[in-house]
């Protein structure tokens, strides 16, 4: 067994501890180590390799708080995950992480990695894919990224778009005109919306068509300019329907398409138009693809279960 001691600063160690200790014992949880505190200083004790890890955790927990940095509510917990998972190597890498939008409902942060690295890739790119599986933040970081761009007035309105096939079901079938026929397919994205923003705002701006929310096929024939788009569920897109949605982007614009692609619910034998931009448009240096994995998921931790389960019976 190995035994190493870390002195903590004077100032800002409590964040490390949590309300009772609980990201202390998150960290010993991950790595099998016991952590005991005395004043200033923790002892590890553990495996070797597992004590070092948890070492150079805490020493660049004490470098970061000494050159100012603050962590927020459950940052350490994300970061100490990641680290565990292999997903990231340092705590350095969590840092800066700045909040993608912030109202008077909530603070949107990413909280892995590769969430921080899709966001980055939307500032930086007019033209973003990301891909993985249900619950990585693929669509929940592209809406509050489109609703700081409004915001700010970068752009003038926010367009979410979805292709209206899933899981097997057909439009004819609902009952209805035809905007209660799309609506279960869209709501996803109004609970997105209305998750970050209060309700009477989100519903002016959908009254005043700043916020679109719509089936892809309403995307034919039409140019968007000064506006960020959302292609959602794009895995569901054909061929045709994908180059059609691509090409509807107009100057000053940002185009976000998510989509896993373990989850197509086209007819047997018709090819996933996001499938296909992969293939195509991968070599294209001005348009990025991001790719999340079970490490990303932020919703019920069941949820990341799930996933590894699935994915183990298709190997």
């Amino acid at each position: 067994m190995e035994h190493r001691k870390i002195l903590l600063p004077d100032r800002g160690a409590e964040v490390l501890f949590g309300v009772q200790d609980e990201n202390i014992h998150f960290l010993e949880s991950l790595f099998d180590v016991t952590i005991n505190a005395r004043g200033g200083e923790l002892t590890v004790q553990g495996e070797e390799e597992d004590v070092r890890a948890v070492e150079q955790i805490l020493v660049e927990f004490a470098t970061l708080l000494q050159q100012g940095h603050q962590f927020r509510n459950g940052e350490l917990r994300d970061a100490f995950q990641q680290i565990a998972e292999g997903a990231a190597r340092s705590l350095h890498e969590f840092v800066p992480r700045k909040a993608v939008l912030t109202t008077g409902v909530r603070e949107v942060l990413p909280r892995s990695l590769n969430q921080m690295r899709y966001v980055q890739a939307i500032e930086q790119y007019d033209l973003v894919f990301g891909i993985g599986p249900a619950g990585t933040g693929k669509t929940y970081l592209a809406v509050a990224m489109a609703i700081a761009y409004l915001l700010k007035k970068t752009v003038n309105r926010i367009v979410l778009a979805r292709p209206a096939v899933e899981a097997g079901e057909k439009l004819g079938f609902l009952p209805g005109d035809l905007q209660e026929k799309v609506n279960p397919y869209l709501r996803p994205l109004y609970d997105a919306l209305f998750h970050m923003v209060e309700g009477e705002k989100i519903d002016k701006l959908l009254e005043r068509g700043i916020i679109e929310i719509a089936p892809l096929a309403f995307m034919r024939g039409r140019t968007l300019s000064d506006s960020f788009i959302i292609l959602d569920e794009a895995q569901n897109c054909t061929s045709e329907q994908m180059k059609m949605f691509l090409t509807r982007m107009g100057l000053n614009s940002k185009v976000v398409v998510t989509g896993d692609v373990t989850q197509i619910d086209l007819p047997r034998g018709q090819l996933s138009g996001l499938v296909e931009a992969r293939e195509v448009l991968s070599p294209v240096d001005t348009i990025r693809f991001c790719y999340f994995n079970e490490k990303d998921v932020v919703r019920h931790r069941l949820v990341k279960v799930i996933i590894q389960a699935y994915e183990k019976r298709d190997l």
